[in-house]
C-alpha cells in the first residue's frame, strides 16, 4: 500500500485548479505526506493568495514564496524547510515557462532571451532545487519532475520548450548518478497534454489533446491526478529502486508510430 505518513514533501508549479502540481499536491496528501507548498509571487500577492486558497484543504505546514530566477528566494526557501522540517523527503519539480511568442511559429524565429529564459526556468532550476534539497535529504529522498514527449520527439509549436524539456530529461540522468550514493532517486513524470496555464501558451494546444485522444491505445488523454498518483509512487518506498527514468503517464500515445 502506499503510504507517505511521515513524510515531508516540497512542492512547486502550482498556479490554479489545473495544474498538474495540484494533482500531485492532492495525490501526495492522500498518501499521508506532510506538504510544503511554493508559490510565484507576484506584487499584487495575487498568486499567493490563489494558491493559498485553493491548496488550504490539503494543510500545507509550509507555504512559501519561491522565484527560481531568484537565487536569494530559493535559499530562504530551503532554509525555513530546513527549520520548520529538519528534513525533506521530496521534492516535486513542476517549474516550466517559455514566451508565447516562442511557442508558435518557426522555431528558428527565437530569439536569444526567450531560448536563455526557458532553459533557465524550465531545465535549470531542477539543477539549483535539487542542489538545495539534497543537503536536507539526511535519509535518502525522492526528487520528481515533469516533462513531455516534445523534448524527445518534434511537436508543432511546442519548439524552444522541447529544447528545454531535453535539457531536463539529461539532467534527471545526470542527477541521478550524482545523487544515488544518498540514496536520493531522481526521475520525471512525462504526462500527456493537459489544458493548463502553462499549456495554454502553446500554440494548438486543443489539436494536440484531441489528436492524442484519437490515437492513444486508451483513446483518451489523462488527468491530473493521474499523473499525481505516479508521483506519489515515485516518492514512496514502493520506487526504491527506480531511478534516473522518464516514466511516460499518456494513456499509452509515446508507443504509437503513426
Amino acid at each position: 500500500m502506499l503510504d507517505l505518513t511521515g513524510k515531508n514533501a516540497l512542492v512547486t508549479g502550482i498556479a490554479n485548479n489545473r495544474s498538474i502540481a495540484w494533482g500531485i499536491a492532492q495525490q501526495l496528501h492522500k498518501a499521508g505526506a506532510n506538504l510544503g507548498i511554493t508559490y510565484l509571487p507576484d506584487e499584487r500577492g495575487r498568486m499567493e493568495k490563489k494558491v493559498a486558497e485553493l491548496t488550504e484543504p490539503l494543510t500545507p505546514s509550509l507555504f512559501l514564496p519561491c522565484n527560481v530566477q531568484d537565487d536569494e528566494q530559493i535559499k530562504a526557501t530551503f532554509d525555513r524547510v530546513k527549520q520548520k522540517w529538519g528534513k525533506l523527503d521530496s521534492l516535486i519539480h513542476c517549474l516550466a515557462f517559455a514566451n508565447r511568442d516562442d511557442l508558435t511559429g518557426n522555431f528558428s524565429d527565437t530569439s536569444r532571451q526567450g531560448f536563455n529564459t526557458a532553459l533557465e526556468i524550465s531545465a535549470y532550476s531542477l539543477v539549483q532545487l535539487a542542489q538545495a534539497a539534497k543537503p536536507l535529504m539526511v535519509d535518502g529522498g525522492s526528487i520528481v519532475t515533469l516533462t513531455y514527449i516534445g523534448g524527445v520527439r518534434v511537436v508543432p509549436n511546442y519548439n524552444v520548450m522541447g529544447i528545454a524539456k531535453a535539457a531536463l530529461e539529461m539532467n534527471v540522468r545526470y542527477l541521478a548518478s550524482e545523487l544515488g550514493p544518498q540514496n536520493i532517486r531522481v526521475n520525471g513524470v512525462s504526462a500527456g497534454p493537459i489544458r493548463t496555464l502553462a499549456s495554454s501558451a502553446v500554440g494548438g494546444i486543443l489539436d494536440m489533446i484531441h489528436h492524442v485522444e484519437a490515437v492513444a491505445p486508451l483513446r483518451r488523454t489523462v488527468t491530473q491526478l493521474e499523473v499525481g498518483n505516479t508521483a506519489a509512487f515515485l516518492c514512496s518506498d514502493l520506487a526504491s529502486g527506480v531511478t534516473g527514468q522518464i516514466i511516460y503517464v499518456d494513456a499509452g500515445y509515446g508507443i504509437m508510430g503513426m
